[in-house]
């Protein structure tokens, strides 16, 4: 089929963009980028942004599904780019995708559209987004996601077959975000909480091939995938203090040592974003309300939904992914920070 990857120069595009060429499907990426070595892979390489409407529609020109993984993440108090982005770029995308006849949209989420401050024990996708803690606690990139995942499954009909996918946490070689934000801030972290809470992760190559069955899923003629969306992880939840030792430890890093109350973290982190937003600051605050209680609590999903219907097992272990992760850190120290 012909496909398009929007970010397909980033982390998770990447892997979609590299595992549909490896199957013989025909790929146009579109993104911000040049990115040669997309080129290199043979892949289609369309250089635009989320809000150039007329130009989404020529990357949308003959495509038969769109990945649309494309978004601005962090956690930023200024929220007009995470609008501009995730929510007023996604409805730009819809609208191509009507505009040429695109018959399928697989949608990059996040788990983070359903948290709510508090311990998420194996919840499934029953659980409501949650639109009025995002909002009140100025979490906009979660809000902003929130927002666009229900204009996609919004748009699911019989000419439209749109799913959303949250892979939680992803990680890898090649990572650029998570990954490096730990080893960079190493000698500072300090554990939020008592250091008992579990998380989701999954492995970047994993997450890329949810998608794909996420695409085929919809191709089919009687499918239960239209219009739903999907929890993905590694399937086994982990200790999220205990993990991310030993991420720190493949860089020989020592492990965290110092800890901080949640109230404490959740006053600093209000703190910090009264601060960043009254001097306008664009950059992310060293810790806020979200990010306080994403370290502090456990939330890790059920993700048999994934696995029923849309065939989705992690073909690469945690082991495993840990064990790549760590060659590429010693191949290619400097690329981890």
């Amino acid at each position: 089929m012909q496909t398009l990857v929007t970010g397909g120069g980033g982390f998770l595009g990447r892997s979609i963009v590299e595992q549909l060429l490896a199957r013989g499907d025909r790929v146009r990426s579109y993104g911000r980028g040049d990115y040669p070595e997309l080129v290199g892979l043979g892949a289609e390489v369309l250089r635009g942004d989320l809000n150039d409407p007329a130009r989404l529609e020529q990357a949308c020109a003959g495509v038969d599904c769109v990945f649309h993984v494309a978004a601005r993440p962090g956690t930023s108090v200024q929220p007009a780019p995470y609008y501009a982005v995730n929510t007023q770029g996604t409805q730009h995308v819809l609208q191509a995708c009507r505009q040429q006849g695109v018959r399928r949209l697989v949608y990059t989420s996040s788990p983070s559209v359903v948290f709510a401050g508090v311990d998420q024990v194996g919840v499934d996708e029953s659980i409501p987004l949650a639109f009025d803690w995002l909002r009140r606690h100025r979490c906009y990139y979660a809000h902003s996601k929130a927002q666009a995942e229900q204009a996609v499954l919004a748009a699911n009909d019989s000419q439209l077959r749109t799913c959303a996918l949250r892979p939680h946490l992803i990680w890898g070689p090649r990572d650029r975000h998570l990954i490096p934000r730990l080893l960079a801030r190493s000698g500072r972290l300090r554990r939020v909480g008592d250091g008992s809470n579990l998380v989701d992760h999954i492995y970047v190559d994993n997450a890329a091939q949810a998608h794909l069955l996420a695409a085929d899923a919809l191709a089919a003629e009687q499918t239960p995938v239209a219009g739903k969306a999907y929890f993905l992880s590694q399937g086994e939840p982990a200790n999220c203090w205990q993990w991310i030792d030993e991420i720190l430890a493949l860089a020989q890093l020592p492990g965290v040592r110092r800890s901080v109350s949640f109230r404490s973290a959740w006053q600093i982190g209000r703190f910090c974003e009264a601060v960043y937003r009254g001097l306008h600051i664009k950059r992310e605050p060293p810790m806020t309300r979200f990010v306080a209680a994403q370290l502090a609590t456990s939330h890790w999903f059920d993700i048999s939904a994934a696995q029923r219907e849309l065939g989705y097992q992690p073909l690469v272990s945690t082991a495993e992914g840990m064990q790549r992760l760590g060659d590429w850190l010693a191949a290619e120290p400097e690329n981890a920070f």
